[in-house]
């Protein structure tokens, strides 16, 4: 086959250019003002490296997709991954003086308090932040950081290896000794979630709440979304904080799996993300806070069963509404100065 003349491909590639820029005029018509202006700025900045660790991979790819869709020619490169690790990896980045993280998310509120106390956050606030439930508003009365998940963790058990009368009904009763070598459950050292829950438990039970399930020999991964995994494949049959929406997702695909809304109440993580300082796309960074704040993001973390964090868009099919459950949260103090603390007591206590 001959080759293209130089005419032949310049036309091509103008007119490509000429389509291309089209659709960006297209998608930038149908944006309110304030993300039209982000949205051209952050267009000549083309990308945007968003630190995740707080929806799991599948959800968070879906996210990154639906911003790619709504800002054409501003691509969301997402970093999976639990949320202590993000946090290493942006400790690491700052060591090194290294700029690659534009947007931090974690389920660990404390890291926000830290680094915002270490003026490693960006302040800004999302115009779009006006349309989250009330409940989730003004995380940061200083603008530096915003809530972007809100996740429930709770238990869950195989239905072919535990039948719902025997299942445990309360966070205690996994301590039965019925339960030896049943149990799964993530790692405080990985998991932000897994980090808060302990922090919770310990305020609510001591530490000896620990000592006691040490003793049942739980099956230990990393992140909050592992004992699922495990349970799908009949490996252990009760898992302990594990995120409602990736459960749910599992049983909608046909695993045996059931959801087990504790007595004393379900963990809710409800967790920021922030701009960080030095961020090399500062304002795709901030429209994709935007997006965050906005219908966007929400529309699409209910199709993979996780809560949406606005009034105006329906919630999951399946679980229970949230007026109806008992919610379990400490505090951002308690959790930038608990974490780090149950992390230490949890190798001592498994030696992993």
């Amino acid at each position: 086959m001959s080759g293209f003349t130089k005419r032949q491909i310049l036309s091509l590639t103008t007119g490509i250019a000429l389509g291309g820029g089209a659709a960006f005029r297209a998608a930038a018509q149908d944006l309110p003002s304030h993300e039209r202006q982000l949205y051209e700025a952050a267009r000549r900045e083309g990308e945007i490296t968003w630190y995740s660790g707080q929806y799991n991979a599948e959800t968070s790819e879906a996210i990154g997709r639906a911003f790619n869709e709504r800002y054409p020619g501003v691509r969301c490169n997402v970093v999976r991954s639990t949320s202590q690790v993000a946090f290493q990896r942006l400790s690491q980045d700052a060591r090194a003086n290294v700029a690659q993280c534009d947007v931090f998310s974690s389920t660990n509120s404390g890291h926000f308090v830290q680094l915002k106390r270490e003026g490693r956050l960006m302040q800004f606030r999302p115009e779009n932040a006006a349309g989250l439930l009330p409940a989730i508003q003004n995380a940061d009365p200083d603008n530096y950081f915003h809530t972007s998940f809100l996740g429930l963790f709770l238990m869950t058990h195989n239905t072919r290896l535990v039948s719902e009368a025997d299942a445990p009904k309360s966070w205690q009763d996994a301590l039965d000794p019925k339960w030896k070598d049943k149990l799964a459950v993530g790692h405080p050292g990985f998991s932000g979630a897994i980090g808060v829950w302990a922090v919770q438990m310990r305020k609510m039970y001591g530490w000896d709440y620990f000592t006691r399930l040490e003793r049942n020999n739980p099956q230990i991964g990393r992140s909050s979304q592992d004992p699922v995994t495990t349970l799908n494949a009949g490996e252990r049959s009760v898992g302990l904080c594990v995120p409602v929406g990736t459960t749910q997702l599992a049983i909608s695909r046909g695993n045996p799996l059931r959801l087990i809304y504790p007595t004393e109440g379900v963990l809710a993580a409800i967790s920021p993300s922030a701009i960080i300082a030095n961020a090399p796309h500062p304002n795709a960074a901030k429209l994709f806070m935007e997006f965050q704040a906005g219908k966007g993001l929400s529309e699409t973390v209910r199709k993979t069963f996780n809560e949406p964090l606005r009034a105006d868009v329906p919630p999951p099919e399946g679980g229970r509404p949230l007026a109806d459950v008992t919610l379990l949260a400490p505090s951002l103090e308690e959790q930038e100065k608990g974490v780090p603390e149950v992390r230490e007591a949890w190798r001592d206590t498994f030696g992993i």
